[in-house]
């Protein structure tokens, strides 16, 4: 067996790695970039090396860094997680050379099926539906128009060796052909250090769903059910699950043999996964195949019960598979949502720096949780601002949505914006429910964007009663205190106006000890809880049922938090609330003659200068950030009056770059 393993990568999927390789028995090493010198994989790792500065060009991706780690730790293999080096054939080629073990496929199988273009051409060659397009690189953007025209608009402009979303754009006319590839042409290069870009046709309201296969060194490979991952922003999964709400048996067991059939292929060895879209008939065309251990494996570990990353070692290790086709059995229902350093309110734009404040939901036979930070770890502007994958478990899929939403009500994070409101509202939303999902959810249901007023309270009373208890507590605690101060102890009353929303609510609290009665609008609710002053969650049982809220304070106000939605709660006195209704609202700034950058990143260009007229959708500058590209364009006809940053520079969020006259 594998004595020493070298993870090359970071984060939560080094952080995955690591914790099956310590269940097997095997010492573990980490590589780290100067920005990652405090990270959670070094910590858990039993050696850890130093491989470059920040940027990942010149640490993560850097091949000879990681030869050189190898070589000073002695390790005997290497588990590239995904991303970075987990699909370069020549990397895999050299560690092969060098009687080092790597932890995935073999490099003719990572080349033919890590090129987009020559992994179609092979699938179609293997009696695999593809969808229709052109199999070669575009040379320009004249070629991409020419393309796009003889296919038919829509189509889809995609990297030939993307991945993540990074290197795709739609394009529904000539003019979003000729941008779109302009775009895809950069992440990719940017990304992956390959510039090609194919065009094919987009299939509208389609699913994307994803077959997960093994294979091991004896020629038996098979397929270890689908995932459904239809919801994305951006090409970006947001939430996966398994099995998918949308196949039927047959259509499962087509997909799964034509998977297994591409893999047969190419002598496939190790965990990978064949991508396709279907669509609303369930006709399935081939994607493409992540020659990898992909970011939403949980979802299958959980329903089948197996451990990816244990069979991907063993199968390197020169073991048969433990189990058949036929011994595959898929339990229950698995979701799994990415937590990201992002403002879903901004644009989901990225957000960089230190968490105050983390406090993860706990772990259970339903909860898992996959993360590689800790409080007063940071969030670099260097990498993917993935913070965690957040799984939750059922016996079916309303217990698993249940569950995921109880786990997100108890996920507290504090320092960086995230996007756990969002997805709150995902899998809250009634079409989500039932099960309607295609790669179009986000755009259909959110076609403004993400606001506030998406944010539906779904039970206004449990914020109230929550509120009203809060309050009630601390008004006790502090009566008591200054009882025990001046020797006149005194009772507070629990009369009191509760403001939620502009709405005014009276209400009425008794009780002690953990056990209140909270009298309103005509009902009452009892509330158990054993919440102290300070304690960020608010666990209680109101009439019964379980709540988990996130509490704090905006300056008279509690700010809670639940299900996703963020108010804050006044509770106050008759008098205080006839006077507060007097209160004018302060307006916000306005910053209408300033483009701002919405995020920390760098200026990557910057089209107008000063005296120059735009009119609204003009593009105005590009800002590059996490490795994407986001174009800012024109909110209306202006006249610029200064341009105040410079192509290459690196930019602070809100940071002006442009000034209208």
């Amino acid at each position: 067996m594998i004595k020493k393993l070298l993870i090359a990568n970071r984060g939560e999927i080094a952080c995955r790695v690591i914790k099956t390789a310590k269940k097997m028995g095997i010492a573990t090493v980490a590589v780290y970039s100067e920005a990652d010198r405090d990270a959670l994989h070094v910590v858990l790792a039993d050696e850890a090396v130093c491989i470059g500065p920040a940027p990942s060009a010149e640490s993560y991706l850097v091949v000879d860094n990681i030869l050189r780690a190898l070589k000073e730790t002695q390790a005997d293999a290497v588990h590239p997680g995904y991303g970075f080096l987990s699909e370069n054939a020549g990397f895999a080629e050299t560690l092969e050379k060098q009687g080092v073990t790597f932890i995935g496929p073999k490099p003719l199988a990572i080349k033919a099926m890590g090129d987009k273009i020559e992994s179609k051409k092979l699938a179609m060659a293997a009696g695999v539906n593809t969808v229709p397009g052109h199999t070669e690189a575009i040379r320009d953007p004249d070629d991409a128009v020419t393309i796009a025209n003889d296919i038919g608009y829509p189509v889809m402009l995609k990297a030939s060796a993307g991945g993540g979303g990074k290197g795709m754009r739609i394009a529904h006319n000539d003019e979003e052909c000729r941008e779109g590839l302009i775009r895809a042409t950069n992440e990719a290069k940017a990304s992956f250090g390959d510039d090609r870009v194919f065009v094919e046709k987009f299939i509208e309201q389609p699913h994307h769903i994803e077959i997960q296969v093994i294979g091991d060194s004896h020629g038996n490979v098979i397929y270890l059910g689908e995932r459904e991952c239809s919801i994305q922003r951006r090409h970006q999964k947001v939430i996966e699950e398994a099995p998918s709400p949308f196949l039927d048996a047959k259509t499962r067991a087509a997909m799964g043999e034509q998977a297994v059939l591409l893999s047969k292929a190419v002598d496939y060895l190790s965990a990978g996964t064949v991508e396709f879209i279907v669509d609303k008939n369930r006709n399935f065309y081939f994607l493409e195949m992540n020659t990898r251990l992909q970011v939403e494996h949980p979802v299958t570990e959980r329903i089948t019960g197996l451990d990816l990353v244990e069979l991907m070692i063993r199968v390197a290790n020169g073991e048969k598979l433990p189990l058949s086709q036929q011994e595959v059995r898929l339990t229950g229902w698995a979701i799994e949502a990415r937590i990201y350093a992002e403002d879903p309110f901004r644009n989901f734009m990225p957000s960089t720096g230190r968490l105050v404040k983390y406090l993860a939901p706990i772990e259970s036979d339903v909860v898992r949780l996959d993360t590689g930070v800790y409080e007063g770890g940071e969030i670099s502007i260097y990498y993917d601002p993935m913070i965690a994958k957040l799984i939750a478990y059922g016996k079916d899929r309303a217990t698993a949505i249940e569950n995921l939403q109880k786990a997100l009500d108890g996920y507290y994070i504090r320092g960086v914006n995230h996007n756990m409101a969002f997805l709150a509202a995902l899998i809250a939303h009634p079409r989500f429910a039932t099960g309607n999902l295609t790669t179009n959810f986000i755009a259909d249901e959110y076609p403004d964007g993400f606001h506030a007023k998406d944010l539906v309270l779904q039970d206004p009373h449990i914020m109230i009663a929550v509120a009203s208890v809060m309050h009630h507590t601390l008004q006790n605690r502090a009566a008591q205190i200054s009882g025990q101060i001046s020797g006149h102890p005194r009772a507070v009353g629990g009369d009191w106006i509760v403001i939620l929303r502009g709405q005014q609510h009276p209400i009425s609290v008794s009780g002690e000890n953990g056990n209140y009665q909270v009298a309103m609008d005509g009902t009452s609710s009892a509330v158990v809880t054993n919440w102290q002053f300070q304690d960020p969650l608010f666990v209680a049982k109101v009439n019964g049922s379980d709540v988990c809220l996130q509490v704090g304070r905006q300056g008279i106000a509690y700010r809670l938090a639940y299900r996703g939605a963020e108010a804050d709660v006044l509770v106050l006195r008759a008098r205080a609330a006839e006077l507060n209704a007097l209160m004018l609202l302060k307006e916000p700034a306005d910053t209408s003659k300033w483009l701002l950058s919405p995020m920390p990143g760098l200026l990557v260009s910057v089209s107008v200068a000063a005296g120059d007229e735009v009119k609204a959708g003009d593009e105005l500058a590009v800002v590059e950030a996490m490795k994407m590209e986001n174009v800012l364009r024109a909110e209306k006809d202006q006249v610029i009056k200064s341009v105040n940053a410079a192509a290459g520079d690196s930019l602070m969020v809100d940071q002006i770059i442009v000034e209208f006259e």
